[in-house]
């Protein structure tokens, strides 16, 4: 693990601060905050989120529901679990609380993990591309993009079952450019993911470039599917802007993944790209675009991907806190 540099003693005294103002859970009107998992290893280890008596999934889980009312799961695009762990998700949480689930790599055209795949399927993959741990999608088998999209679609059936499924997130590679074959691919998950709610996360500025914003605007709400805003740096050539819009009536949900500049460089590590700590005025410019994804969604997701440490957390938090404030 990379040594990582801490935050400014300062910026973390004020955000620790400004969390404990938040309301438990963590929500304010139609706006659910949360964070991009429960489970981090350095979310764990720093000690300050869950108590000593929290030691398993199960507690980890129980303990942060009782904070926030909402929570993304991250792991889904690495591997799907079993409909088993989704039950027990279910059990775990109070009614009301919502998953927002990530999407495998079959449906947002990422490699896929041939390590990671269900041993059913591995063994349909040992003669395809064997020198290869990872495969993109269209070199797989159709047979097993099928059973993988079946096995996801399996997954969030018990969460769907008990109102508790937020949404399927689907996160698109940096390299998905603005064609019209990739807009087809995006229009092909209102029939792999069917009466779920999809939220499209862009990750090449080209989708929101001039008028072509509109258009994909557009597309989105043609097809039902809620545009995800983001926070992230402004990296040369990469970095997408913070457009701030709904396009489902709905849903509206904006993702915060922090403003670490060097930890976005080629080859730095995910510990090193989302080690950032939000201050109180970084936080402070968002709640005015967070109140009008309100104003125009019956219901609005805030999560903050800046997983390392407590970070999210303590942003998550304060956040409400802000919005609370403004609300008052």
């Amino acid at each position: 693990m990379p040594e990582l540099a801490p935050p400014d003693p300062t910026v973390e005294a004020a955000a620790r601060t400004l969390a404990e103002k938040a309301p438990v859970p963590a929500r304010v009107g139609p706006t659910l905050f949360g964070t991009a998992g429960w489970t981090d290893p350095t979310l764990i280890s720093c000690g300050r989120f869950y108590p000593p008596g929290a030691t398993s999934a199960a507690d980890r889980l129980v303990h942060y529901a009782s904070h926030f009312p909402l929570v993304e799961v991250d792991s889904t695009y690495y591997a799907i679990p079993p409909s088993s762990a989704a039950v027990r998700w279910v059990e775990r949480t109070p009614p009301g609380f919502l998953f927002d689930v990530k999407a495998h790599p079959v449906f947002s055209g990422h490699p896929i993990d041939r390590e990671r795949l269900p041993k059913d399927l591995a063994g349909a993959m040992a003669h395809v591309r064997p020198d290869r741990r990872r495969l993109y999608p269209k070199d797989v088998p159709s047979e097993v993009r099928d059973a993988l999209m079946g096995q996801f679609r399996a997954l969030l059936d018990p969460l769907r079952q008990a109102g508790k499924l937020g949404c399927v997130m689907v996160q698109l590679p940096p390299w998905t450019t603005a064609t019209r074959g990739a807009a087809r691919e995006i229009e092909a998950l209102k029939d792999s993911l069917p009466n779920t709610r999809v939220a499209i996360e862009f990750r090449h500025p080209s989708w929101l470039e001039g008028s072509r914003q509109d258009r994909v605007f557009d597309l989105l709400g043609r097809n039902g599917f809620a545009f995800v805003c983001v926070d992230e740096p402004d990296v040369h050539g990469g970095g997408v802007p913070p457009v701030v819009r709904a396009t489902r009536s709905d849903l509206a949900i904006l993702r915060l993944h922090g403003h670490n500049v060097g930890g976005w460089r080629p080859g730095a590590s995910v510990l090193e790209r989302f080690n950032y700590l939000y201050g109180p005025e970084e936080l402070q410019a968002w709640s005015s675009p967070v109140k009008k994804l309100a104003d125009a969604s019956d219901e609005v997701h805030v999560v903050f991907n800046n997983c390392v440490r407590d970070f999210a957390v303590l942003n998550a938090k304060g956040m409400a806190a802000l919005v609370l404030a403004a609300n008052e």
